[in-house]
């Protein structure tokens, strides 16, 4: 059964066809007296350079799995960006993120070497600069639902982020949050098509919102028209043993007090069951691994809308070309920005409370840069 941490957040209606995030009747504005956080991996380049995306992909997930863990599963709006994510709670949470948000970036800097900003305000601060945050719920799947942004309020937040402002340091050195369940086993996901396309399509300072509004109606058919593009793992993604994210979720485990190596042994062993089910499709006890990977296909975080439109396709190169096309267009008539990355393969983050749950969660990003190396070349 789903619980959710504010009735307001529940009480949102469901909507389950991507091409209606446009719909501004969809979106409500945040309750009086929220608060609004936000992480960042700062200067990620290095470690995509050296071919370690998947650790800033689980540092930029964490602070998720942080709070979800701290607030007992309840749900609540957050929106992973890659190298970083943002959410919402109410007031009466805010004590809860702010120690979510310093343990996870003590975490992220004792065990990954990764510094992560992080920064909270309120609903409040926000809307005195003129910026609002309106959520919508968009359903993936009859059992997952992800919460969709609007009114500029999280463009705000992490502008001012990068700043300075709303600031929360790190913890003391040795603290870490409770990440249980925050996994990254799966192998990358190679293209089926030819290009795997992640890109950021955000409004210009100042752009009309309806005509942008439009813009992303255009880019939504001309995706949905095509039978060059789709989701990344339009089949079962590989796994293999030991898994491919297998340091990252050991130090995930930091709270449990263990040294490194046992933590890393106990992910080997944990991982080896869920490898042989999910590789050979078996039954063990009461997991179907033919179900879950059915669930991860549904339930996968792909495409979004935080103050604009982010996607992740496996498409071919010319699809690829005609859409960078169409990015470019609006951005040279003055109405939107965009960044567009080009990589061989994806890759998958999971937030897994329980595998025989239908509601655990993937995101899904390039595995070369992603939405990381999209934000970097944003263009005007």
């Amino acid at each position: 059964m789903r619980t959710y941490c504010d009735p307001f957040y529940a009480g949102l209606v469901e909507f389950d066809g991507f091409g209606r995030i446009t719909e501004t009747a969809l979106y409500k504005p945040l309750p009086a007296g929220w608060v609004v956080g936000a992480t960042d991996v700062v200067s990620s380049t290095g470690a995509i350079d050296r071919g370690h995306y998947k650790i800033v992909n689980t540092a930029g997930a964490a602070v998720i799995a942080a709070l979800s863990n701290a607030l007992d599963h309840c749900e609540f709006p957050y929106v992973f960006g890659g190298d970083g994510a943002s959410f919402a709670l109410p007031g009466h949470h805010a004590d809860t993120a702010r120690r979510a948000l310093a343990a996870t970036s003590a975490w992220a800097r004792d065990e990954l070497g990764l510094d992560l900003r992080a920064a909270l305000t309120t609903i409040e601060e926000i809307r005195a600069d003129g910026a609002d945050v309106r959520i919508a719920r968009f359903a993936a799947s009859a059992d997952v639902s992800y919460a969709m942004f609007s009114g500029g309020g999280l463009a705000f937040l992490e502008r001012e982020m990068k700043r300075g402002r709303f600031a929360v340091p790190p913890a003391a050195p040795g603290t870490a949050p409770d990440l249980s369940n925050l996994s990254c086993r799966f192998d990358e996901i190679p293209a089926a098509h030819e290009v795997i396309v992640s890109f950021i399509f955000v409004p210009a300072e100042r752009a009309d919102p309806k005509a942008f509004s439009e813009r992303v109606d255009d880019i939504l058919n001309m995706i949905a028209a095509s039978d060059e593009a789709e989701q990344p793992m339009s089949e079962a993604p590989a796994v293999g043993w030991p898994p491919a994210g297998l340091e990252a979720e050991a130090r995930a485990l930091r709270s449990r007090g263990w040294p490194l190596w046992l933590r890393r042994a106990a992910v080997g062993v944990r991982s080896l069951l869920s490898y042989f089910a999910i590789r050979h499709l078996k039954r063990i006890g009461p997991f179907d691994a033919g179900v879950y990977l059915r669930q991860i296909h549904d339930n996968s975080d792909f495409r979004k809308y935080d103050d604009g439109l982010k996607m992740t396709l496996d498409c071919t190169a010319r699809f690829a070309d005609a859409l960078e096309a169409r990015l470019r267009e609006a951005a040279d008539s003055g109405l939107a920005r965009y960044g567009l990355h080009r990589q061989a393969a994806a890759l998958m983050t999971c937030f897994v409370p329980s595998p025989l749950r239908p509601d655990h969660v993937h995101f899904i990003d390039g595995a070369a840069g992603g939405y990381a190396s999209a934000a970097r070349s944003l263009k005007a």
